[in-house]
């Protein structure tokens, strides 16, 4: 299975830190927040890894190269400014993705979810839940008895982890286009899963979060 990180936003929130750098490339413990979702991926058995660039984005490819030090292969997607969201940048990168699921992770949350789960789940396409946090309370889907995710509550809110079919995205005509609706579209067709995971997640949206992992992450 390959894997597609999202590193293309700019982190507009974070204000003065990445007036001059990417979000993906603030340090946590030492590494930066990337480079611990390829260390994480390479370790899961992940030999190959597509990221999308945009902000700033030379800077990540200079980072990262192309992932021999990981024992993996990495290939980038250029989006150009302004980026195109999730799903605009799935399509733009199905050539490097192909045809079957791939790994989705968004560059900006840090954590010690196992990839592993997700490579061992029934469907195609799975998407993983976490309580949600205090910046979050409303939360975005919920889950039935069967582990099938719904839109209705309780709510848990979306990770920003999940595997999703490649051939889902196929039809999609390329430019800016968000994920909800797909994965909407896939819970009424009962074609998604949802794995609940309440270890270490914080969403890296701010200074303050930012600090929060630093807070709570090792020391390299």
């Amino acid at each position: 299975m390959k894997a597609m990180i999202l590193a293309a936003g700019r982190g507009e929130r974070m204000g003065p830190l990445t007036a001059s750098r990417p979000k993906p490339l603030l340090k946590i413990g030492g590494v930066a927040l990337i480079e611990h979702h390829v260390e994480r991926l390479a370790a899961s058995g992940i030999a190959e890894i597509v990221i999308n660039l945009s902000y700033r984005g030379t800077q990540i490819r200079e980072r990262l190269g192309d992932g021999r030090r990981w024992g993996l292969s990495i290939a980038y997607s250029e989006e150009g400014e302004p980026p195109l969201e999730t799903a605009g940048g799935i399509v733009q990168a199905l050539p490097l993705l192909g045809t079957e699921p791939f790994l989705l992770v968004n560059s900006d949350v840090f954590t010690d979810f196992d990839y592993r789960r997700l490579m061992r789940t029934p469907l195609r396409q799975s998407i993983v839940l976490v309580p949600n946090p205090a910046h979050h309370p409303r939360g975005d889907f919920g889950l039935d008895e069967a582990g099938c995710v719904r839109g209705e509550p309780p709510l848990l809110t979306y990770a920003g982890i999940g595997v999703f079919d490649a051939l889902a995205f196929a039809a999609l005509q390329p430019g800016r286009r968000p994920l909800k609706p797909l994965l909407d579209a896939a819970i009424v067709r009962r074609e998604l899963q949802g794995l609940l995971f309440e270890g270490l997640w914080i969403d890296v949206g701010t200074p303050e979060r930012l600090e929060a992992a630093r807070a709570v992450a090792p020391r390299s």
